[in-house]
């Protein structure tokens, strides 16, 4: 391990560690990053203090379904133009965010010194967050898989479409092959209602059981909603104008679900330094 990986492993283990969950999905079109938003300001609502790292390297786009125009993103922290503290910005419903920069190759192929030293920048938000969300790209790379397995949980979010579901369940199995004990959950997106949501994920975690002997949880589902589309071509989150539809109501569910199931374990080692682990990998 380089003195720049000890450096960080110094600096967060003087760290209360924030509680870590990355969002993922194996394609793209599922809804992934709407599921980051929602969830993030339902659980604020409820209390706690979240940051999104919006970690889809290259191809960013919270601040654009956010209605947000960030002046610096995470591109500005790695040619060290700015500090992370300079860049996030605070979203709708209170939540944090740390911006990512669509269209900039060099973000999505960063070296190891380079990640590392954006690393050290994002030990700060162990002090100012109770959970740290992170929004991956969809699909299966290096650097996804780094996130994923560095977090307490992984969310793996997928539609009913039968592509989709495919995907979904090869991502589980690349992360079994790198960690079978991994906290791993579906989140089905778009179903019709809640019997069609179970099957999938029924199927899911049987096939994972019998074929990768791998536990999958369920995080829950959100039904399709006209007021989803509705909120997403306004660029505003469904659950601020539209708390008590039913896919707000789900959303909050899932909110719920999520921090009660942290609160009977112990605090977790930094996600940071779980990060670090997998880098050498």
């Amino acid at each position: 391990m380089s003195d720049q990986a000890q450096r960080l492993r110094e600096l967060v283990s003087a760290l209360a560690p924030a509680r870590s969950i990355s969002i993922t999905s194996g394609k793209g079109g599922v809804g992934k990053t709407n599921v980051v938003v929602n969830l993030a300001i339902a659980m604020k609502r409820l209390g706690k203090e979240v940051v999104i790292v919006d970690a889809d390297l290259g191809l960013a786009n919270v601040d654009v379904l956010l209605n947000i125009n960030p002046k610096f993103n995470l591109y500005h922290v790695l040619e060290k133009y700015k500090r992370l503290e300079d860049i996030i910005v605070e979203g709708p419903g209170g939540i944090k965010i740390v911006p990512g920069a669509s269209g900039i190759t060099k973000l999505a192929n960063v070296d190891s010194k380079e990640r590392h030293y954006i690393l050290e920048e994002l030990a700060s938000l162990q002090q100012m967050a109770d959970y740290i969300l992170i929004d991956t790209s969809a699909g299966i790379n290096k650097n996804v898989l780094n996130f994923v397995l560095s977090t307490d949980v992984s969310i793996i979010v997928t539609t009913p479409e039968p592509t989709a579901v495919t995907d979904a369940y090869a991502m589980i199995k690349v992360i079994s092959q790198r960690a079978p004990t991994q906290d791993v959950r579906l989140l089905v997106n778009m179903a019709t209602n809640k019997r069609e949501a179970d099957e999938i994920y029924e199927r899911i975690a049987m096939v994972s059981r019998q074929f990768l002997n791998m536990h999958i949880g369920y995080a829950g589902y959100i039904v399709k909603d006209d007021v989803v589309v509705m909120s997403v071509l306004r660029r505003t989150p469904f659950i601020l104008e539209y708390p008590f539809s039913p896919a707000g109501k789900l959303v909050k569910k899932i909110a719920q679900d999520l921090i009660a199931s942290f609160e009977d374990k112990p605090m977790p080692q930094s996600w940071l330094d779980r990060f670090l682990s997998w880098l050498g990998k």
